[in-house]
Order: structure tokens, then C-alpha cells, then sequence
């Protein structure tokens, strides 16, 4: 099932997208908690799905997608993680890190081969030896279609390409083997990123933070497949589109660290609870440092990753 969360007369309902339009859920069951919000749905589990699927075959009525307002499908999440699943995408990124820190120098082939041998742009053990990833600003998602505000302190624009999973059912030290029993579905995740205040804060070891964290800097959508939809996460086409020119075409498939390994490392000793996004990390080549090309204002990102659809957002100087 493909669910959305949307606004209609200034009401947000919880919905579900087939191939005739758009049903209301919330408006189809009024009675219902499970079909008054996403979070609700998916704390509900099973029985909220199986009865979605009841309200589906009784041949509801639908509105046309393009007449709805489409929110974020879940737009507050109960908590959000990035991880790094992709060996390309972090390879990519610190050769070009390697080539615009070379481009500073007074001798940049000189520099280049003093960054190479230096051993600091290599990627570290540890990234082989466990699934890493930091915590993101859960009140910063928005839509599809918003035209996203580039923050004040930033010149360098970035996207990045990522697909994520959403946690349905809570769990504490979980095995891998038993890990996608705890994954309600999965969406888009768009990691916009200010690359230049990403520069200045990487020294201090604690993580990405004002280079991650803005207003609407995290794009979720444009809807959440289920799990029982989504057969097999990681045989997917991901795709990047800059103002309709291809940046990235590459496929899920090349994922290192699985959303199971994700799911087993992050609740050792802790609890994941329904609602939580885990995002898999950018897909090689699905951003713009990897290319050594930022985003320019006025530019429109779209993402899309096959079965799950596209997102689409204009980058716009404050």
C-alpha cells in the first residue's frame, strides 16, 4: 500500500494512493485513531493495515491527486537517523574533498598529493566494522513541491539521494535475523546539505550540525510503501535529476550496510519505537559533491527511487 498524508480544505487526512486517485482514510473511518494520523497507523501495526486494506476494496471513493494538498508522509517523525550504507558515496566524497581542498593551495597537484598521502581522506575502519550514522532534526521535514529556503549562512548548495525505512513495531537489542519485522515501509529521503558549513564543523568530531540541521533541510516522500508492497528494497533504480539533467543513476542494490544492520546496531541497549526513519545514506554518486557540481538558486532537485516515486524541490536563496 502506498500511504500520504495530506490536507484537504484545511484539514490534514491520512490517505492511500491507487492507480484512480486518492482515498481518504481518516475520512473513510472518522471513528477510527489508527486512520487519524500516520504515527497513529503505524503504532496500530497490523490490524490498521489489514483494515486499510478492507476499506480499499469496498470501492471508496477517490479524489485526484493533483487536488490534494501532499504534506510529508510522516511529518513529524518519532525520530530520525542517517546513516552511512553506501561505500561509493563516501569513496566519492572524500576524493572530491581531496581535489577542493588541493584547489585552495598556492601548488594544487602538489597539495593533492600531500591530501592523498596524508592517509586522512581514506575511509576509516570502523566504517567496515559497523553501520555509522548521526541524529537529524526531526522538526526540519517538509513536502514535495515546497520550494526550500536556503539558509543565511550557507553559499554552497547540496542534495543527496537516499532511501529510508520506517520503524513499525518497538524493539530493544534486536537481531539482525529479526530486524525487518520491525520495518513498517519505506519512502524517499532527500538530505539537503550546506557543504561549506559541513567544512568548518567536521574538524570538531561531534557530527554534521548547521551543515544538516534548517528549516525543511530533510525531504520525505512522496509516500510511505509497505512493507509487504516493497518486496525488495535493495534491487531499486535511485535516480537524480538537477532541472530535468541526470546526476545519478545507480541502483539500492549497491547498498553496503543493510537497514537490518542498520536496525540491529542502532537498538543495542536502546529502544526503537514505532514511527522512527532511519535513512540508508546518500547512493553513490547521488550528490553533488561527488561531482564536484553544487546547486545554483532557482534550481529544482528530483528524486526518484523506483516503485516509491519521485520528490521534487526547488532551492531558492533566502
Amino acid at each position: 500500500m502506498k500511504l500520504l498524508t495530506f490536507k484537504l480544505g484545511g484539514v490534514e487526512h491520512l490517505g492511500a494512493l491507487t492507480d484512480t486517485g486518492v482515498v481518504s482514510l481518516s475520512a473513510a473511518a472518522p471513528e477510527d485513531l489508527m486512520f487519524s494520523s500516520m504515527q497513529h497507523f503505524i503504532e496500530a501495526g497490523e490490524p490498521a493495515l489489514i483494515r486499510a486494506y478492507a476499506v480499499l476494496e469496498s470501492s471508496p471513493a477517490t479524489i485526484p491527486s493533483d487536488q490534494v494538498g501532499w504534506v510529508a508522509p510522516l511529518p513529524l517523525p518519532a525520530q530520525i537517523r542517517d546513516c552511512l550504507g553506501f561505500e561509493e558515496h563516501l569513496k566519492n566524497s572524500f576524493e572530491s574533498a581531496i581535489k577542493l581542498s588541493a584547489m585552495a593551495a598556492d601548488e594544487p597537484m602538489k597539495a593533492e598529493q600531500a591530501l592523498r598521502a596524508s592517509g586522512r581522506f581514506a575511509v576509516p575502519d570502523v566504517w567496515y566494522q559497523q553501520p555509522l550514522y548521526y541524529k537529524a532534526n526531526r522538526f526540519s521535514v517538509a513536502q514535495s513541491g515546497k520550494d526550500i529556503v536556503w539558509p543565511a549562512y550557507s553559499e554552497v548548495m547540496d542534495f543527496e539521494l537516499e532511501l529510508a525505512c520506517i520503524i513499525g513495531k518497538k524493539g530493544k537489542d534486536i537481531k539482525k535475523g529479526n530486524a525487518e519485522d520491525h520495518i513498517f515501509g519505506y519512502t524517499i529521503y532527500n538530505d539537503l546539505s550546506a557543504r561549506d558549513a559541513q567544512m568548518l564543523e567536521s574538524p570538531g568530531m561531534l557530527g554534521p550540525a548547521k551543515s544538516k540541521d534548517f528549516d525543511d533541510s530533510i525531504i520525505l516522500g512522496p509516500v510511505i510503501v509497505t512493507k509487504d508492497e516493497l518486496d525488495d528494497p535493495y534491487n531499486l533504480r535511485m535516480q537524480a535529476r538537477v532541472n530535468g539533467e541526470t546526476w545519478c543513476d545507480n541502483n539500492s542494490n549497491t547498498i553496503h550496510w543493510t537497514f537490518s544492520d542498520m536496525i540491529a546496531h542502532i537498538s543495542k541497549s536502546e529502544t526503537l519505537h514505532p514511527g522512527e526513519v532511519i535513512g540508508s545514506g546518500t547512493v553513490g554518486l547521488g550528490c553533488g559533491l561527488e561531482h564536484l557540481r553544487f546547486l545554483n538558486d532557482g534550481d529544482t532537485v528530483e528524486l526518484e527511487i523506483e516503485k516509491i516515486g519521485v520528490i521534487s524541490n526547488k532551492v531558492i536563496r533566502g
